[in-house]
């Protein structure tokens, strides 16, 4: 991947392949207010709204001939759309599966009809479920009141239909408590039947909700010319993915709040380059795909 430099002497990248396509489901509408969510999604953040079975199924048609692999679906909470499922199955047909949701609204019925859609797909379907520690203590003042024990009463139902989730969290504590935090987290999901606990810490967007909770980033916190002289690209998400939301394609899932996110109205419109001046690219810069599920990436107990 190969970084170039705008006429401003800012850094921009390259859409060198587009091997990912998200889909904003629920825009950022979602049935919890977490603290330090990045685009600060709640119940009533109509900023996005939903895409139809219909969106979908046209970006998926789309996306054959633009070469994607890949299928990521997040919000908001996916979920609370009332299409997701068959959404998923219909995705399952052209590629990997991924859903990123708070595990508090799963029913039976659905995780059935996914178990049988992943059955049948050669493609495989993941969960990443965020909880934000391994106790009501230390997940819900960011969460909200009561949301560990249903995060993990979603970790259960996934676990019993076969599924093996993916625990994200956002690191809110000291980087010498990390192994005691993930070796806590492993315990308790053994004990709710997910008997091979997968694990990825996030490092903390300062962006949206997050830099009311404590702070924004600082000016220095930005990406030169200089930083990206003999880097890897391909680490940053936009040089290989676009989201698909409602008011257009985005350049990432992270900076849809942002007046230069929408790069277009189509997947053809959106893959011209996108400049790093965000204090978040300074984030993915450091720690790289901090979106996607590399298995290099994850703490598992085999």
């Amino acid at each position: 991947m190969i970084a170039t430099t705008s006429h401003r002497n800012v850094p921009s990248v390259e859409l060198e392949g587009l091997d990912i396509l998200w889909f904003q489901v629920s825009g950022t509408l979602c049935n919890l207010t977490c603290h330090h969510c990045f685009i600060s999604c709640s119940p009533t953040n109509k900023t996005y709204g939903y895409l139809s079975l219909e969106d979908v199924e046209k970006q998926l048609q789309l996306s054959v001939e633009q070469g994607v692999r890949e299928y990521y679906f997040t919000g908001g909470e996916p979920f609370l759309n009332r299409d997701l499922v068959p959404m998923i199955e219909r995705t399952l047909e052209y590629g990997p599966v991924t859903v990123l949701t708070n595990g508090t609204v799963l029913k039976e019925a659905w995780l059935e009809r996914l178990r049988l859609a992943a059955e049948a797909s050669k493609f495989s379907l993941e969960f990443r479920v965020s909880i934000d520690g391994p106790t009501a203590e230390i997940n819900d003042p960011i969460r909200g009141a009561g949301t560990f024990d249903r995060a993990m009463e979603g970790i259960r139902k996934l676990s019993a239909f076969g599924f093996l989730p993916i625990v994200t969290m956002t690191q809110t504590w000291e980087d010498s408590q990390s192994e005691e935090i993930l070796n806590q987290f492993r315990k308790i999901l053994i004990q709710v039947g997910n008997l091979r606990p997968r694990l990825k810490i996030l490092p903390r967007l300062k962006i949206g909700a997050e830099a009311e909770r404590t702070s924004g980033y600082e000016t220095y916190e930005k990406i030169t010319p200089i930083m990206m002289e003999g880097y890897d690209a391909s680490q940053l998400l936009c040089s290989h993915s676009r989201v698909v939301t409602d008011r257009g394609i985005a350049v990432c899932p992270i900076l849809i709040d942002s007046t230069d996110a929408i790069l277009g109205d189509t997947l053809n419109e959106a893959s011209r380059p996108f400049e790093l001046t965000h204090g978040a690219c300074y984030t993915c810069y450091q720690y790289g795909a901090i979106c996607t599920n590399p298995s290099s990436k994850l703490s598992q107990d085999s």
